[in-house]
């Protein structure tokens, strides 16, 4: 039993870090139709926030979620206004621009910061472990287990019960009519932009006591968070959350009985046959015809 919860468990944290990522590229993507492949480098930027906010300013983790959040928030607004907007409908000049946006970005930070690994300390208060059945895990992954099903309950909330959120369905499903009742389609995508790029640069803050901070560390969470979102179906955030757990729960069984590199593998090659069979992804929405 408690080999069973402890693989439920390590799952679940994946799955947490996952869904973190995943949410916002969701959001965008789901939104705009902008495969932004920057957005590993929004994760990497709130990495280095919580790192720059603890080291120079002493600011614990915690204290510094929420000026993160903005922070990047405002530099995806600021993105979005400066290059994204003169790109819509133009898929392949948005993933170059994109790209190229991603690498000048990690040449930045290795300038300024350093290419050398950086570190954040985890919150002293969640620094224990907690026993669940048996098993015991850590209670700062638990912490983000919670946080990741915060965020996606608050986004579904305003997706699917604000008038904000009516407007993203309506310009989705039809940006030229959606125009002609008064919508304001590019302040709704700038909000988004800037929306999924906050909480991505919070996934970073709430992932670097996990893992070592460095330039490259966004390319790899984006290659994952790409597969989340194709899986689930891009514009589905319910499918975002299950196609998490789905992965999570895969990726930690196979790296048990195997190792990470084989596990990612093998998941990698199961989505590309699911794909090529549903290419919807598997939790997409049904659209009447």
């Amino acid at each position: 039993m408690d080999f069973v919860v402890s693989q439920i468990l390590t799952g679940l944290s994946l799955s947490s870090i996952l869904l973190l990522v995943a949410l916002g590229l969701a959001i965008i993507y789901g939104v705009t139709g902008v495969i932004n492949l920057a957005h590993g480098e929004f994760v990497m930027l709130g990495a280095y926030c919580a790192w720059l906010l603890q080291s120079q300013l002493g600011w614990s983790l915690l204290a510094s979620l929420a000026v993160i959040f903005l922070l990047i928030a405002a530099l995806g607004w600021l993105i979005e206004v400066a290059v994204i907007r003169h790109l819509y409908d133009r898929p392949l000049d948005t993933i170059l621009a994109t790209w190229g946006l991603g690498v000048m970005t990690q040449q930045i930070v290795r300038l300024t910061a350093g290419g050398e690994l950086r570190y954040v300390q985890m919150p002293p208060s969640l620094s224990g472990s907690v026993d669940i059945l048996g098993a015991t895990d850590s209670a700062y992954r638990l912490f983000v287990l919670a946080v990741a099903l915060g965020l996606f309950l608050a986004t579904w909330c305003i997706y699917r019960y604000t008038s904000f959120g009516l407007k993203l369905r309506a310009i989705t499903q039809n940006r030229a009519i959606a125009s002609s009742f008064g919508i304001n389609s590019a302040r709704a995508y700038r909000l988004t932009f800037a929306y999924g790029a906050g909480i991505a640069g919070l996934a970073g803050a709430l992932i670097s006591p996990l893992k070592s901070v460095s330039p490259e560390m966004g390319t790899t969470y984006v290659v994952d968070a790409f597969m989340v979102v194709v899986l689930g179906g891009v514009q589905s955030l319910v499918g975002t959350l299950a196609s998490s757990a789905v992965l999570g729960e895969t990726s930690g069984l196979l790296a048990y009985y195997s190792n990470d590199t084989i596990a990612k593998a093998l998941v990698l090659v199961a989505i590309v046959i699911i794909i090529r069979f549903r290419p919807q992804g598997l939790f997409a929405p049904r659209v009447r015809a």
